[in-house]
């Protein structure tokens, strides 16, 4: 099974989702493909800030993952993406070094002038209108579509989680997930309100 993961690499919630995938990959045949998706892209236009981003910051992550992708592959990225969130010290904010994360992924650090001009948006919003594109109407980070289930492609938006279910947890909640969301006429289904996500 293929499992094709949109993500904005600025999210925690994403992140989790992300390091379940990886977990699930360990007790069920399912390989992760890498793909970007921008929170700044899906909220232009609207009247509020819903991430708090005035100054736009969550373009630079995105920029710099695109252009990953672009060059190196999906492969790349989910390095990139990783070493985004795991390098650096206790003292560093939501993601690692921007460099420093290149670096350790085996990437050219030069890589992170790439988020600071918008001459690489176009790679952004492609790969952004391509996952928001199988999910249609509103949704946000991630988006995963899974392909060689036995059925036709899988998609859904989340799960979102605040806390990384391990090995067989992880396992079953990819069972149930893939249950529901490959259910004909299903749409939508929540849990209780957010905890604040556990990434550390």
């Amino acid at each position: 099974m293929i499992a094709d993961f949109w993500f904005d690499p600025s999210c925690p919630y994403t992140w989790l989702t992300s390091r379940w995938l990886l977990e699930v990959t360990g007790v069920r045949p399912v390989e992760v493909r890498w793909h970007v998706l921008s929170l700044a892209v899906l909220n232009e236009g609207r009247d509020d800030d819903p991430e708090g981003d005035p100054e736009g910051y969550l373009w630079v992550p995105a920029r710099i993952a695109a252009v990953v992708a672009d060059r190196y592959g999906q492969e790349a990225l989910g390095r990139f993406y990783t070493a985004l969130w795991t390098t650096g010290g206790a003292d560093q904010d939501w993601i690692g070094d921007l460099r420093t994360a290149l670096t350790s992924a085996g990437l050219p650090a030069d890589l992170a002038e790439a988020g600071l001009t918008g001459e690489h948006d176009h790679l952004v919003r492609a790969s952004h209108a391509e996952g928001m594109a199988l999910i249609g109407g509103e949704a946000g980070t991630p988006v995963v579509a899974v392909s060689g289930a036995g059925q036709d492609r899988v998609v859904f938006f989340g799960p979102v989680i605040s806390r990384v279910p391990e090995g067989e947890q992880a396992g079953r909640l990819w069972d149930g997930t893939l249950l529901v969301a490959g259910t004909p006429h299903f749409h939508e289904l929540k849990g209780l309100p957010h905890e604040e996500p556990a990434t550390s």
